[in-house]
């Protein structure tokens, strides 16, 4: 009997949550989730409500003429299946970030070749071509992350141009909700967005800005939605240290943030007012105690008590870190918003 309580206590602290931790792993153990196929360069992790996990490919930094494809996976990491993307223009740089689904449960897709905004049915395989950001003032629009907002609008970041755009629910031409320099990036631009319920404001992350004085330092800004539909006033939450390069990021339910630094290869996490808890990995080369450092990680998705980043390696472009990885947190992530009107057609 002696022997049996021993164990018993001895497999239950085994199992208990750390101060931070998932239960059996402690806050920051990170795990290879999967391997990316070719074309590699994965972007956005996406935790679709059907249980299955997407992401999409970007290009090799030397160029490159294949067409992305976007990967399904199980929650437990085994690759099911692809779909290669259409109508891209091979000779420009181009991806597809799986940016978020409908209430049909269709991926939305953002490709920046032509800088399209496509569904995707799993269930047929068929794309959809829905909107086309469009270029303004000479520069050319880049969609990169989106998000539904109240009433089903879709908003969506765009990395060339210092505008945030929106796509009115059941379709139409994408408008220019909002405009700002604090957007206007050195090179690197608008990033991660998520709608936040409980304050109904769009979280963005904003890689570094045109300012002389603060140029290769990153942003997380907070944008009310007002009652009216209109954009509220722009806030700071958090500023990063210089060549951060904050790219997408993950809201836990507790209000803490989990943002991916693609240039020192960490992620950090801050409390809801904008405090650094805690970074994990090792600044620059971003060892993480898993076979695979951080490389350009581009974003930080809820899947349970851990986050799911996608491994970019955008700068070395080297194919043996292009993967999923796993980073145990402990705490659940905010549910995605996903409101009964979000749909494009």
């Amino acid at each position: 009997m002696t022997r049996f309580l021993a164990a018993l206590l001895a497999l239950t602290f085994l199992t208990l949550p750390t101060a931070d931790g998932a239960p059996g792993r402690p806050a920051g153990e990170t795990r290879v989730f999967a391997h990316v196929p070719s074309p590699g360069f994965p972007a956005y992790v996406y935790a679709h409500p059907n249980g299955r996990v997407y992401a999409g490919t970007y290009t090799n930094p030397n160029g490159d003429s294949t067409p992305s494809r976007v990967f399904e996976w199980t929650r437990s990491g085994t690759l099911l299946r692809s779909w290669t993307v259409p109508g891209q223009d091979l000779a420009k740089p181009h991806g597809v970030q799986v940016a978020t689904s409908d209430a049909d449960g269709r991926l939305v897709l953002l490709e920046k070749s032509t800088a399209r905004v496509l569904t995707l049915d799993v269930r047929t395989g068929r794309f959809r071509t829905q909107a086309r950001i469009p270029d303004r003032g000479g520069k050319h629009a880049i969609p990169n992350y989106a998000a539904w907002g109240p009433g089903g609008d879709l908003y969506v970041t765009d990395y060339g141009q210092a505008v945030l755009w929106r796509i009115p629910a059941g379709g139409g031409t994408p408008r220019a909700w909002y405009t700002s320099p604090a957007l206007a990036g050195a090179g690197f631009g608008t990033t991660g967005l998520v709608y936040r319920r409980t304050d109904r404001s769009l979280l963005i992350t904003q890689q570094t800005t045109a300012d002389p004085a603060d140029l290769m330092r990153g942003h997380l800004y907070r944008l009310p939605i007002r009652r009216d539909g209109r954009p509220g006033r722009l806030a700071t939450v958090w500023t990063s240290g210089v060549m951060d390069l904050p790219d997408g990021f993950g809201l836990a339910r507790s209000g803490n943030l989990y943002v991916s630094l693609l240039g020192t290869n960490q992620l950090v996490k801050l409390s809801p007012s904008g405090r650094v808890l805690r970074r994990y990995g090792t600044a620059v080369l971003g060892s993480n105690g898993s076979p695979i450092p951080f490389d350009s990680p581009s974003n930080a998705t809820f899947l349970g008590r851990r986050v799911l980043v996608a491994n970019q390696s955008a700068i070395f472009g080297d194919t043996s870190h292009h993967a999923i990885l796993d980073v145990a947190v402990g705490e659940r992530g905010a549910p995605t918003f996903l409101p009964r009107r979000a749909r494009l057609d």
